[in-house]
């Protein structure tokens, strides 16, 4: 007998692949030795079951507990957080006031914050007057003049 046609096989394949996962954790290896534990089993139900058959059902169980494990990721990958904003500095420049480091001249200038200049879009407007953030697009700064 062959041996994948042995009992023992996806037994000893779902083992490995657990073991895998421990050594090199990633959170795929576990799908997989799943996948082998669920064939393992299937051949305890039906053991006259044919190599390429086994193949199959390991593929099968494979896509499908790898599916539902990226469902699962996926929704509880989705945070409330009480900072949202924390890693987009662009966005948490909007609503504050700034002067202009030079003039706003067909809709495009620059502006200096902290140390570093940002590129803004608005209406003309000379350098040194103070602009209000209202927006971002492609990191240029949208703003208007404050009165």
């Amino acid at each position: 007998m062959d041996l994948i046609g042995e009992n023992w096989f996806w037994w000893a394949l779902a083992l490995l692949l657990l073991a895998a996962e421990a050594l090199v954790p990633g959170v795929f290896l576990l799908w997989l030795g799943l996948a082998a534990g669920g064939t393992g089993a299937l051949k305890l139900l039906i053991p006259g079951m044919a190599p390429v058959t086994q193949w199959i059902v390991f593929s099968f169980l494979s896509l499908v507990s790898v599916g539902v494990a990226w469902q699962i990721r996926r929704r509880s990958s989705v945070k409330v957080t009480d900072q949202p904003l924390l890693n987009q500095r662009s966005a948490q420049l909007v609503g504050r006031v700034y002067p202009l480091d030079s003039a706003i001249i067909n809709g495009r200038g620059r502006l200096k914050i902290g140390d570093a200049f940002w590129h803004v879009e608005g209406p003309d407007t000379d350098a040194g007057m103070r602009v209000r953030i209202v927006g971002v697009h492609d990191m240029v700064l949208r703003v208007v003049a404050v009165d």
